[in-house]
């Protein structure tokens, strides 16, 4: 969810200047919406006749930024990741002073709904944090994920946060995108497993989920929140099935609408996704929130409205119930369109009514409290600890072992540890913080015997790291006093660095990370934009690399040339200028930048540029005196940084073929979420572990697998492309109406969907279905045996697909069908049964409708969608 545009900071702008005075709380006990032996329904009504326009209305929003009492005493419905910087025991206690406020001190006293990220891991201080999304999906592993938001939920709720901003069920079929690390991967039926088992324990335990981007938002090219194009067959065929599945199955009462337009119509006004489809076709009864300011981009963005007010009918009549993250559209403009008759005071009843429904079933009206000492107890436990580390071991994918390189010994002799993710906390995208975590380096150190040599070297920076910031005593402002340090900067309430600045002062250092706070409260915290200017003065003489590193747009001019020119809205980016400088020179500099969205980051750094040739001598020479290599690499993605190049980023590459070179045996471990093509160097690598990013635990959990104490069992829930040029590749594509290849290479991918070696070997025999011949409403049994055949421990992933060979429509080559992720000791053999339901068999016929074929079905039965072991096929007659 990128975070987006206010129209300003300044809370009475948006809130209501008529708050009616407070009801007699007496009174307000005596009413029928207080009274808890009433139905949900009954409760809803008297409320809602009870309440104005404006406090209806108040329901309808949330505050994220400069949340202060004054806030929630004006009505608002609910709250963004307020307590986020906040403990366990701190969080809880702001948010029992939040719902005191709105309890106490608002004339209804309706509690709030606090929200905030949970992907893989409450998005908090100190919670635990498990594998990122596509490592979970990579365990296929349901009841594991079930176990992991269970967690989640309770410590979620202990805070005093009870709807959570997950999961994402978005399908991946183009690895270019920069949010794969946070789905469950490329394929319809795992996503719908995976999002039903987190949803679920998660809605049982209290808090809301919200599956999102409602609906399928990835564009050409895998850019994020571009305009789609989608049929209606592809999106109920793929897109839709993992939404339908968390709503009916998982229980999930809210969803996200998306920032892109489908078919030209913005997802987040559009009546089709949200109301026919979301509450008519599917009955879905909860309500639907904004993505961070798509309700604003309806205007801003694709531009189907002409004024705020328009904006808040186009959404609030397509079925949006709530605007995140802050007052906006659904303030003041919809206070007017109503009063206009824009907007039918009946439509606001109906998304007021969701809202209050979702509270009423939370039970906060009768216990909006939680407790303080309990959220201390059980956040980040040791049990949730060994959980994350359980769930870090199940998401590894050996994805090649030559030679049966791995496991190593742990009495080896020396051991060399390179690369910029071998000691680095890399937990992905929307992560917690401030607990333990564990990298590579440290799990290794812990792993291998004390008479056992670790040498360790960073080698490189990830391609697109942020330099150190540019230190005070190097930068002068225009006209300086003497001993005066830094660059003037002029802060502007505007984004276009119109007008007289706000504010003008001279900022020591560019470094800022201002969240979703303000640079000053004369500023709003959206919406601004700055002016820096100066002098720099460099006090070595040398090549140098200087970094602006921006969310949002950033230029950068020295000496009047402009070097930089990103003037768009991104997440927090950093562009590099290459510049031999020279000592004691004046270097006069400026730069404009402008925040959009919540999260304003800015920065301007700088390092000596460090020769490669040298850097890589280095990491040789530590090779050298090494029995194995273990180069551990990553690279730049997740919000607003889709990649155009799959490849390793900046020197990555060049550092595995070096290491590779000096003969010493070289594993590669991969801290990413998402596909690496690996076509320079994959030839001379023996062995490569997909570690994603693994949590807390994760350096643990990837010396369990490189030593030997954990056999890894992960499955590859994407497509690894060979090349680029391939995406996006997918394992279930439709039949072809001539082939699959290019003239300049193979269509096959690097690594298939569904794809993990191990350290055992696993055979399937004796594969049966019953009955042979059925009925179009009966259900098939595939039953198959699976022995482990080599020496240890191991788990097995037996995946099912299915392929009818006559249909009415074309159908995909493949279709996965039903998995299951089963441990084996070596010799033993477990039957593995699966039940395929009319449901699972049906598809959508030329009228669109969903029915079960008669014909021929071809089961397969594998350890990957390419690794196919066992074939069969039953019939579907007609009755």
């Amino acid at each position: 969810m990128r975070k987006v545009a206010f129209w300003s900071a300044v809370i009475s702008a948006f809130v209501f200047s008529f708050v009616p005075l407070a009801m007699n709380q007496t009174t307000r006990k005596g009413s029928a919406y207080m009274d808890p032996t009433l139905s949900t329904e009954e409760r809803i009504k008297d409320l809602v006749s009870r309440m104005t326009l404006e406090e209806k209305i108040a329901q309808l929003q949330c505050q994220t930024t400069a949340v202060t009492d004054d806030v929630v005493r004006t009505g608002i419905g609910g709250l963004g990741p307020t307590l986020r910087d906040l403990g366990p025991h701190e969080a809880a206690e702001k948010a029992n002073r939040l719902q005191k406020v709105a309890i106490e001190q608002t004339r209804l006293g309706i509690p709030l709904i606090i929200h905030d990220e949970a992907l893989h891991g409450l998005l908090g201080k100190a919670a635990t944090s498990f594998p990122q999304a596509i490592g979970l999906a990579s365990t296929w592993d349901p009841e594991l994920l079930e176990q992991v938001a269970a967690v989640i939920g309770k410590q979620t709720r202990s805070r005093g946060i009870r709807q959570v901003l997950s999961p994402v069920i978005n399908i991946a079929r183009d690895v270019r995108w920069g949010r794969v690390e946070e789905t469950y991967g490329e394929d319809p039926y795992l996503t719908s497993r995976m999002g039903v088992a987190f949803c679920k324990p998660i809605e049982q335990g209290g808090v809301i989920t919200t599956p999102k981007h409602f609906a399928a938002n990835v564009g050409h090219g895998g850019r994020d929140s571009n305009a789609v194009h989608f049929s209606e067959r592809l999106l109920r065929e793929v897109y839709f099935p993992a939404f339908k599945a968390c709503f009916r199955e998982g229980h999930a009462r809210s969803v996200m609408a998306a920032y892109n337009s489908l078919d030209g119509v913005p997802c987040s006004g559009n009546h089709w996704l949200l109301t026919d489809i979301l509450r008519k076709d599917w009955g879905f009864e909860g309500y639907v929130v904004s993505d961070y300011g798509s309700v604003d981009g309806i205007r801003t963005q694709h531009r189907t409205a002409a004024s705020p007010e328009e904006t808040a009918k186009q959404a609030l009549e397509a079925g949006l119930d709530v605007e995140l993250p802050d007052i906006s559209n659904y303030g003041k403009p919809l206070l007017e369109a109503v009063r206009q008759g824009l907007v039918a005071a009946a439509t606001v009843d109906t998304a007021v009514s969701r809202v209050l429904r979702a509270k009423f079933q939370l039970g906060l009206f009768e216990n909006p409290y939680v407790d303080a000492a309990e959220a201390e107890r059980i956040n980040d436990t040791p049990e949730d600890r060994a959980l994350a580390l359980r769930a870090a071991r199940e998401a590894i994918v050996l994805l090649k072992n030559e030679n049966n390189l791995l496991p190593l010994k742990k009495n080896i002799r020396s051991v060399a540890v390179i690369g910029p993710n071998a000691d680095a906390a890399q937990l992905g995208g929307y992560s917690g913080f401030g607990m333990k975590v564990v990298t590579v380096l440290e799990g290794i150190k812990k792993k291998v015997s004390a008479a056992t040599r670790v040498s360790y070297l960073k080698g490189c920076e990830l391609a697109f790291a942020a330099l150190p910031p540019i230190p005070a005593e190097n930068l002068y402002p225009p006209n300086a006093s003497q001993g005066e340090h830094g660059l003037r900067g002029e802060y502007f309430t505007n984004m276009t660095l119109s007008g007289e600045p706000a504010l003008v002062r001279t900022d020591p250092q560019i470094n800022f990370d201002w969240g979703t706070t303000s640079p000053d409260p004369r500023i709003p915290p959206v919406s601004f934009s700055v002016r820096w200017t100066g002098v720099l003065v460099p006090k070595v003489t040398g090549a140098w690399l200087l970094s602006t590193t921006t969310d949002d747009g950033v230029r950068f001019y020295v000496d009047g040339k402009l070097l930089v020119d990103s003037w768009i809205d991104r997440g927090p980016t950093p562009d590099y200028v290459e510049m031999k400088l020279e000592a004691g020179r004046r270097y006069n500099i400026r730069i404009e930048y402008y925040q959009h969205t919540a999260g304003a980051v800015a920065g301007l750094g700088w390092s000596l540029k460090p020769s490669l040739d040298a850097e890589i001598a280095k990491a040789t020479a530590t090779a050298k005196r090494a029995d194995v290599v273990i180069f551990v690499a990553g690279i730049n993605e997740g919000e607003g940084r889709d990649r155009a190049y799959l490849d390793l980023p900046g020197p990555q590459e060049d550092f595995i073929k070096a290491l590779v070179a000096t003969g010493v045996p070289t594993v590669v471990v991969l801290i990413d979420g998402s596909a690496v093509t690996m076509n320079n160097w994959i030839g001379a690598v023996p062995a490569i572990v997909e570690a994603w990013y693994p949590g807390e635990e994760g350096g643990t959990a990837v010396a369990d697998v490189l030593f030997g104490d954990y056999n890894p069992g992960g499955k590859l829930p994407i497509t690894f492309p060979q090349t680029v040029g391939q995406t996006p590749l997918y394992y279930n594509p439709k039949p072809s109406g001539r082939g699959y290849d290019y003239v300049t290479g193979s269509g096959k991918p690097l690594f298939p969907f569904g794809y993990g070696l191990s350290y055992t070997q696993f055979a399937y025999s004796n594969l049966q279905v019953v009955p042979e011949k059925s009925g179009p409403t009966e259900n098939v049994e595939v039953r198959v045996d699976v022995r482990n055949v080599g020496a240890r421990q191991g788990d097995e992933v037996v995946q099912l697909y299915l392929h009818a060979q006559v249909t009415g429509i074309a159908r995909p080559l493949k279709e996965l069908k039903a998995f299951k992720r089963i441990s084996l000791a070596p010799g033993e053999e477990k039957p593995v049964t699966f039940l395929l339901t009319a449901e699972q068999l049906s598809v959508l016929n030329l009228e669109m409708k969903s029915v079960v074929e008669p014909g021929t079905f071809e089961v397969m039965v594998g350890s990957s969608s390419e690794d196919i072991r066992a074939r069969g096929r039953f019939e579907i007659q007609s009755r």
